[in-house]
This record gives structure tokens, sequence and C-alpha cells, in this order.
């Protein structure tokens, strides 16, 4: 393990926050009881991850999938993020955060996406790092809404097919205009990424650990961290690029 890499911080963190359900069923509680625990670990990582020096955090917080859940559990779901974010906006917004959300947002009540909008609005001009936190996102939808786009644009004669490039599909997915995760965490003991950032996450390094996110905190997070710092990320090459070289993925050999 390099000693000087493990000084290293992940520009871009993204995070599947998973194990709610199983940690409160082990304590013989409904899953909506964990769901509330896993508030309270959000809110700490969040704020290590800003501590750390952390310049995106992107939070997996309800999928495109989880819609098939029992009504009732959605529905609290729904309803804890309104009330969440509610509490935590004038914090984040104080700590100079900014806040983003992804994700399909048709099927969402407009009591959320009023507070999503609002939350948007009120912390755009903030310097400090930025937290996505993903609603009624998918990997695949991400990239049919990219392909659709580049497909009007071809409609309009604007573009050529032959002329796509990676960077143009990029540019047009949720996350475009930010860097790609370099480390992704996925707690709970599961050992897949779940349609989530499907194309951004092409070189991210995966750190996947037992821990049930409710138990998942600031000790956590710096070992995951050091995880990363300790990892010889070569993007495809034979040696690392060096620090100013640009970091376009290449195939591994």
């Amino acid at each position: 393990m390099n000693p000087v890499s493990m000084n290293v911080v992940p520009r871009h963190v993204a995070i599947i926050m998973d194990g709610n359900g199983r940690w409160a069923t082990q304590r013989g509680q409904p899953r909506l009881y964990g769901h509330e625990a896993g508030v309270r670990a959000t809110r700490a990582v969040v704020r290590a991850c800003r501590d750390a020096g952390v310049s995106v955090l992107t939070l997996y917080a309800f999928s495109s999938e989880n819609w098939f859940r029992p009504a009732a559990e959605v529905g609290f779901l729904l309803e804890l993020f309104v009330r969440t974010m509610g509490v935590e906006l004038d914090t984040l917004h104080a700590e100079g955060v900014r806040v983003r959300f992804i994700g399909d947002r048709a099927r969402l009540p407009q009591t959320l996406t009023a507070v999503m909008e609002a939350s948007e609005r009120r912390t755009a001009d903030n310097p400090g790092m930025v937290l996505v936190i993903a609603l009624g996102y998918g990997g695949r939808q991400d990239l049919v809404q990219g392909v659709r786009a580049l497909g009007r644009r071809i409609e309009a004669a604007t573009l050529r097919a032959e002329e796509i490039t990676e960077a143009d599909l990029g540019a047009t997915l949720a996350l475009g205009d930010l860097p790609d995760p370099d480390l992704l965490i996925r707690t709970g003991g599961e050992y897949r990424i779940s349609n989530f950032l499907l194309w951004h996450l092409a070189y991210a390094e995966l750190y996947f650990c037992d821990t049930l996110w409710p138990d998942f905190g600031p000790a956590e997070l710096s070992s995951a961290l050091a995880w990363y710092g300790g990892r010889e990320r070569r993007f495809g090459r034979t040696e690392p690029p060096s620090s100013g070289a640009m970091m376009e993925p290449a195939d591994d050999q």
C-alpha cells in the first residue's frame, strides 16, 4: 500500500445506502424504523464527507425499482424525504452545501418536488460540496434519456450519428457537468451496483462492506477513504497517469 496515496481524497464519492430494513428487522422493529435510523446515518456521513474534503457526494436514496415496494413503505419514504429536507436544509445551506436531485420526478408527489426545487434554488450559488440525491433514479433510464436527447439533435440536423462521441453522450446524462465518481461505497453486504450510475462508474473503485447503513458512520467512512487511498488507479494504463495528465479511460490490459 502506497503511504503517499493514503492522503488522496476522492473528488466524487457515490454511496448505495443499503440495509435499513434488515437493521430494523434485527431489532424486532418494522422496516420504517430502519429508514428513520438511516436518516441519522446520512446526516453524519454528509458532514464527514464535507469535512474530509470530498467535492461531490451522490446518494442513492430511492431507485426507479423502489416503486415496486409496498405502497405503505413507498409513501413513508417519500414523506420522510420531505420532512428530512425541511429539517436539514437550513444547516446544509449555512455550511455552503449545494443540493441537487437527479431522477425522474414525474411520479413524485408535488409536495416533494416543491421541496426539491426550493432546495436547489436556495443552494444553487453555494461554493461548497455538491450533494446529489438520486430520487426515482435508474442508470438505464438515465442512458435512455441521453440517447433520446441525441436523437432529437439528429432529427433537427444539428448532429450526425457518426459524429457522436462518448463526451456527447456523457454530457446528456444527469451528472454530465460533474466529475465521474472516483469511489462507490455500498453498505449492507450486497455486491452489485443495482442500476446506479451505470455510465459514470466505469472506472470507479468499488468498496463493499457488510455494515448496514444505519450503523455506517464517520469511522466506517474513514476506513473506506483509507482503502481508496491505497488503490493504484491506472485507467487501463500500465502505469498510473501523472497528476497533470488527462484521465481518459482506456481498455484494461
